[in-house]
C-alpha cells in the first residue's frame, strides 16, 4: 500500500481553523490485534496504514506540522521480540517510503534519543532526514525513543555546555532552543487514540496549552474521517491561554 492512500469523504472542517501542528500518541494497536486473536505485532503494522491516511489528511488540509509518538523511552521495557518488531518496523519504513516523501514536498525529522538504535538504523535516518531536509511541505516528525523528561534535561545540559554563565539563572526562553522540537510550534491540537487519557511522558514542556482530545478508538481504526471529526471539536474549542472570553472578544 501506498505511504499517501486517500477516502472519498471529504472534511467539514475546512471553513474553520484548521491546527498548524497536530500531536498523536497511536495507541491501541496490540489491544486492537489482541482482540481479533492476532500477534500484537499486526496491529503495529497495520497501525503503518492509519498513519498513511493522517499524513494524506494533513497534507490534504493544511496542516503544517504533523508529529507522532512511534516509541517511548519507556517502551523498551516491552518484550524482547516486540521490541525487536518495532525497530525493524521502523527501519522498514524509512528503507521504503522516503522517496515517495520527496515527491510529495514532505519533511521528515526524527527526534529522541538515538544511543540505543543500531548502526543501521541511524544511518537510515541521517539518510532519510538529509534527503528530506529541502521539502517545505508537511513537516513529519516521528518522536522515537523519545520521553519529554529526557527531552527537557538534554535542552538545560546543552544551554549549560553552551552557556555555562546562565548556571545560576536561566528563563524558558533560553532553554526552548535546545528543545528537540525547537523547528516548530508547539502543538494545536493533541491527539491520543485507544482509550486512555494521559499523555504519557510526550512532549511535556510542548503541550503546556494544547487542546486535548482522546477517543477510544484503537490507532488501526484511526484514520481520515476521526481525524476530521478531531479538527471539528478542535474547531470548537476557546483557546484563551491564560486570558478570558471579554478579552478574546475585545481583540476581534
Amino acid at each position: 500500500m501506498a505511504l499517501f492512500s486517500r477516502e472519498r469523504e471529504e472534511p467539514n472542517i475546512l471553513n474553520g481553523k484548521i491546527p498548524r501542528h497536530i500531536a498523536v500518541i497511536m495507541d491501541g494497536n496490540g489491544r486492537w490485534a489482541k482482540q481479533r486473536l492476532m500477534p500484537r505485532v499486526f496491529g503495529h503494522k497495520k497501525g503503518v496504514d492509519s498513519l498513511r491516511e493522517v499524513i494524506t489528511a494533513c497534507k490534504d488540509w493544511g496542516v503544517q506540522y504533523l508529529t507522532v509518538f512511534a516509541f517511548s523511552s519507556e517502551n523498551w521495557r516491552r518484550p524482547a521480540d516486540e521490541v525487536t518488531f518495532l525497530m525493524g518496523l521502523f527501519l522498514q519504513v524509512l528503507q521504503s517510503e522516503v522517496e515517495r516523501m520527496c515527491r510529495n514536498n514532505i519533511q521528515l525529522k526524527i527526534i529522541g534519543n538515538r544511543s540505543h538504535f543500531s548502526t543501521e538504523l541511524l544511518a537510515m535516518i541521517a539518510d532519510a532526514e538529509e534527503k528530506t531536509a529541502a521539502n517545505t511541505g508537511l513537516v513529519l516528525t516521528i518522536a522515537a525513543d523519545y520521553g519529554g523528561h529526557w527531552d527537557i534535561v538534554q535542552a538545560t545540559q546543552q544551554l549549560l555546555k553552551a552557556q555555562p554563565e546562565l548556571i545560576s539563572s536561566f528563563s524558558e526562553a533560553d532553554i526552548q532552543p535546545y528543545l528537540a522540537m525547537a523547528y516548530a510550534p508547539d502543538p494545536d491540537l493533541f491527539i491520543r487514540t485507544g482509550g486512555e487519557q494521559r499523555i504519557s511522558n510526550f512532549l511535556l514542556w510542548q503541550l503546556a496549552y494544547t487542546e486535548l482530545y482522546f477517543t477510544d478508538l484503537p490507532w488501526p481504526d484511526f484514520g481520515r474521517t476521526p481525524l476530521n471529526d478531531a479538527i471539528a471539536w478542535f474547531q470548537g474549542r476557546e483557546r484563551r491561554f491564560g486570558r478570558i472570553s471579554e478579552q478574546l472578544d475585545s481583540a476581534k
